[in-house]
């Protein structure tokens, strides 16, 4: 049996890595558009950009690795089409490469800023575009961030880091307003503005010049570079060509199984049954990638899987850290253990007096007790649950 992977990054690394860790001996072949080996995405915007870690710590395995564990490693390769009825991946260069399993691991595309002059905006999305923009900016860099989200964010931050004058402009009132709502999104507003970034907030942009952004009011800001983190595309083009069922990413069960039984599909693209939360959901992050690909070699072998694993995030900006555990609804309500103005606290995402999901910031070792809890479908004391003397693990009694 001969296994397939198309997508060289994070998921299809750890499935490569779970079906040899899970004793698979035959044929894998993975097959990668980019000339980067697997690598990991968040450094692009956090570490690297701020010059902080080593360039050779982003990727997921050392070259060797696929040679010592018998991995045919395509670079900068194209897969074209899927062949359903032949079971064949198709290259552009008209390669045919057969598979008794395949996992379609794409990712995303970063959205092109869609203005006259959008072209000019760097956007973020691999190490090449990461070397780029790092390269672009300096200490003395007039930088327009478009898009208040967490990639710009993270970018608008560590380009503070190195110095440069940063103006983040946002279509929100406030940045990431819609993910936390107005009283977290509040915090990440502050901090900025602490640091001295420039938001411009509730407008957006319409054109990009060689000098300048123009706004919406007629507002010109000066720029020197401009980078756009404006929300990112599933890459679902091979798997809606093949026939597979497509809706917002690629339709996956609990076990990430297309509606072809023998092609799989994680990380970004995939569209998943979550088995805990009753319902379909699609998340681009970084521990999204690890445990789907993980969930997908295993299930691809047989295993009896079931995806349940909490969405998690993370992002680290200045100084502060912070970690989201769960999945919240708008109409949540956001209940506060420790101090929001020191940014050390917890905030708890609560419906019908269960957590539902919990963000710490700079408060550490407490995602697996808010998972837990989450987890628990305990209904909890609203005194006990803001009060920092009690334990997070007595709430699950």
């Amino acid at each position: 049996m001969s296994y397939v992977v198309v997508g060289g990054g994070l998921a299809a690394a750890k499935a490569v890595e779970t079906l040899r860790g899970e004793g698979y001996g035959g044929p894998i072949t993975l097959i990668g558009s980019e000339t980067d080996r697997p690598y990991e995405r968040p450094p692009l915007s956090k570490g690297l950009l701020l010059g902080t870690d080593e360039p050779a710590s982003v990727f997921v395995h050392p070259l060797a690795w696929y040679d010592e564990h018998n991995v045919d490693l395509r670079l900068g390769a194209t897969a074209t089409a899927v062949d359903r009825n032949a079971k064949v991946v198709r290259l552009a260069g008209g390669e045919a490469i057969a598979y008794e399993r395949l996992l379609l691991a794409t990712g995303s595309s970063p959205r092109p800023l869609p203005v006259p002059g959008g072209d000019r905006a760097l956007l973020l999305r691999t190490l090449a575009d990461s070397h780029r923009i790092s390269e672009a900016v300096t200490a003395t860099t007039r930088l327009v961030v478009i898009g208040a989200g967490w990639i710009g964010l993270e970018v608008a931050a560590a380009m503070r880091g190195r110095g440069a004058q940063v103006t983040v402009v946002g279509s929100t009132a406030l940045p990431l307003q819609k993910v936390l709502g107005d009283e977290m999104a509040s915090v990440f507003a502050d901090l900025h503005r602490a640091h001295g970034v420039d938001l411009r907030l509730g407008t957006h942009v319409t054109e990009v010049t060689a000098t300048e952004v123009v706004l919406a009011d007629g507002t010109r800001l000066a720029a020197d570079v401009v980078v756009a983190g404006i929300g990112v595309t599933p890459n679902v083009a091979l798997a809606a060509e093949a026939g597979l069922a497509v809706d917002d990413g690629v339709l996956v069960s609990s076990s990430l199984a297309t509606s072809d039984p023998d092609i799989f599909a994680a990380g970004d693209i995939a569209n998943l049954e979550h088995a805990y939360l009753g319902r379909r959901i699609r998340v681009e992050h970084w521990d999204v990638a690890i445990h789907t690909g993980r969930a997908a070699g295993r299930a691809m072998l047989g295993r009896e899987v079931a995806y349940d694993r909490l969405p998690y995030f993370f992002t680290d900006q200045y100084d502060l850290g912070m970690e989201y555990t769960g999945s919240a609804p708008p109409e949540a309500e956001v209940l506060v253990r420790g101090d929001v103005a020191a940014r050390e606290f917890i905030a708890f995402w609560v419906v019908d007096g269960r957590v539902v999901a919990g963000m710490n910031v700079n408060t550490w070792d407490v995602a697996e007790q808010i998972g837990d809890l989450i987890r628990s479908r305990a209904v909890v004391d609203r005194k006990r649950l803001t009060d920092p003397a009690v334990d997070l693990t007595a709430l699950l009694a």
